[in-house]
């Protein structure tokens, strides 16, 4: 029985790629600040402490592959500069433990996989980015590509490397899918902004998916991106989700761009941009996305 080590663990995406590990045989050991505060009987939580730069050796040493989702949420509160360096360090400095790490203790640990973002590239119109084009130069862009070096020495200590860029992540569990569903409790599907911009998404079943096939396919290393091969314009994505939550019994509203930067100050900046992410290189591996339009992800998640 192999065991997967992930960080992040009980997050959105942490305990739904736990659950698919424990149906599936793995042994799964979730890397946290308080273990003694672990509620799933069937995994092993064990102590790391960023900040300190230490972790469980012996866990350490237990495990086969390292699932690295760490990171504190860019969404939930307003970009002071102190939430910035958060977000920032909070992905570096555990990506450079996990690396500290494995350089001075004996493991077996084969292959790293870790989470980015497709914040990672600037905006676009008609452009779909690529795992080939430059990072954006924008807070979003430059943390991206930190969080990508800051892991990157991991192959040169032998272990594989496989790093997602992922777009918004659909669930019904938590992350943007809630905080979009809240007005449509009311009968609204609020658009935000002009509704035009791209939005670069997948399913969280395809998501948990891509994780599971990095750790079972053993030639599967480098950069992808974890996004369902067809984006759309915000406003398709808020239209889809209202007809498979209400059908026609919904109203559109619009909330202005100024209102946005009013609320949300720099963080409207990323709300209101426009990112069309390609999928094509993780799907010439051979993977197939369960929920490829948002029509077919909107209507499992809301059956």
């Amino acid at each position: 029985m192999e065991t997967v080590m992930i960080t992040g663990g009980t997050g959105l995406v942490g305990t739904a790629l736990t659950r698919l590990l424990l149906e599936r045989g793995y042994k799964v050991i979730i890397l946290t600040r308080k273990p003694e505060k672990g509620t799933n009987t069937a995994v092993r939580y064990a102590a790391w402490d960023v900040d300190n730069q230490t972790l469980d050796v012996n866990a350490l040493q237990e495990a086969d592959y390292i699932v690295h989702l760490a990171g504190a949420n860019v969404g939930d509160k307003r970009w002071t500069a102190a939430r910035k360096q958060e977000i920032l360090e909070s992905r570096t400095k555990s990506s450079e433990l996990i690396v500290k790490s494995l350089q001075t203790h004996p493991n077996k640990i084969r292959k790293v996989i870790s989470a980015s973002a497709t914040g990672y590239y600037g905006e676009t119109k008609d452009h779909a980015f690529t795992e080939t084009d430059p990072a954006a130069t924008d807070f979003l862009g430059s943390t991206t590509l930190a969080w990508e070096q800051s892991i990157a020495p991991v192959k040169a200590l032998d272990k594989k490397l496989v790093i997602f860029r992922t777009g918004i992540a659909l669930s019904r569990e938590g992350g943007a899918l809630k905080e979009f569903y809240k007005p449509l409790k009311f009968g609204f599907a609020t658009v935000l902004g002009s509704g035009d911009q791209y939005i670069s998404w997948i399913h969280i079943q395809d998501l948990v998916r891509l994780y599971f096939n990095a750790i079972v396919n053993d030639h599967l290393e480098g950069t992808y991106n974890a996004v369902a091969p067809q984006p759309v314009r915000h406003k398709e994505l808020m239209l889809a989700m209202a007809h498979a939550a209400k059908g026609n019994s919904f109203i559109t509203s619009y909330v202005p761009a100024f209102a946005l930067k009013l609320a949300l100050g720099e963080m409207s900046i990323e709300v209101l941009k426009s990112v069309n992410v390609s999928s094509q290189k993780i799907q010439n591996t051979g993977f197939q996305f369960s929920y490829p339009t948002i029509g077919e992800a909107m209507a499992q998640l809301f059956k």
